[in-house]
This record gives C-alpha cells, sequence and structure tokens, in this order.
C-alpha cells in the first residue's frame, strides 16, 4: 500500500480535500470526506473479497485489486470541489484529477485508466448488478452512506429510493 500512502500525502490531493472542506464545512448532509472515501475504499474490497466468481476472472491479483480500489475509493469523489466551482460533473472532474495524482503515486497506464474507469462509473445506475470492479464499487458508494442514522434524512432532497436505509451485510 505503498503507493496509497504516497497518493495521501501528495500535495494535490492535500489541497483537493481542502477545498471540499471548505465548501462543505456548513453541508448538514452527507459529506464528501476522508472518512467517506475511505469507507467506501473498505466497503468495496470487501464486497471484492466475497465475489469469488470476480477474482477468478480479473488479471490483478488480490492485493493490486485492493491497491486499484482503495486508490479508486480515495479519488472517486476528489473533484467535488470543480463540481461547486465550475458546475463539472464530480465524476467527471475526479477522474480527470485522479490521472495525475495516480501518475505521481507510481500506478501503471492499465492501472490508472483501470481506476478512471471506477471513478466515472460510480455514479452509472447500470453498474449496480455488474459482476465487476465497476459494480462492486458503485454498490460499495451507496452502501457507504449512512442515511439510516442521519439527523437530516427528513430534510434530504433524494429519493428514499436512493437513500441507504440498511447495513449492508
Amino acid at each position: 500500500m505503498e503507493r496509497i500512502n504516497k497518493l495521501i500525502n501528495h500535495p494535490l490531493y492535500k489541497e483537493y480535500i481542502g477545498k471540499i472542506e471548505s465548501y462543505e464545512c456548513q453541508r448538514e448532509f452527507c459529506r464528501h470526506d476522508r472518512k467517506h472515501f475511505l469507507d467506501v475504499s473498505r466497503i468495496a474490497y470487501l464486497f471484492y473479497l466475497e465475489e469469488e466468481e470476480l477474482q477468478e476472472s480479473l488479471p490483478y491479483t488480490k492485493e493490486q485489486v485492493r491497491e486499484l480500489l482503495y486508490a479508486a475509493g480515495l479519488l472517486h469523489d476528489i473533484g467535488r470541489w470543480q463540481q461547486y466551482e465550475k458546475k463539472i460533473e464530480h465524476h467527471v472532474a475526479s477522474a480527470q484529477l485522479a490521472e495525475k495524482l495516480l501518475w505521481d503515486s507510481d500506478f501503471g497506464k492499465e492501472e490508472v485508466e483501470e481506476i478512471c474507469r471506477i471513478i466515472l462509473a460510480h455514479r452509472s445506475k447500470e453498474e449496480e448488478q455488474s459482476k465487476s470492479l465497476k459494480g462492486i464499487f458503485y454498490r460499495a458508494d451507496k452502501a457507504s452512506r449512512e442515511c439510516f442514522w442521519c439527523e437530516a434524512r427528513n430534510k434530504c432532497n433524494w429519493k428514499k429510493e436512493k437513500m441507504n436505509l440498511r447495513i449492508w451485510i
């Protein structure tokens, strides 16, 4: 996980996190913060470990998949500040910003492409049932939300079907 530690210590990564925090410091609903990033990473890896068929079909070792999913988790919402400032959809901005951070953290071309595909798909409902890293990641992002405990749930503009109202097991 040396590359993951390199990523989270990258000056641009820290800058982008700071920008998101400044925009969301008064936000009472779900925040796009370090906790969310790690929750998604961990849940995605757990989901992957439960998918033996997927494990056998991928050209990666478990350690490589763990790094891919953690990188995607730590970066999937990193462009949120560009959505606030420039009205760029955050999954698109996140994939664009992720590239430099990943290259600088010693990820290879195929890995960068795979991580960016995961990031771009994390809002795509079509991935919900997919038996792929994109599908696992989509589900992990949704499972990470604690709508079932949120005190602001009644004020949230999300449709009830979109809210995570259960603990995923």
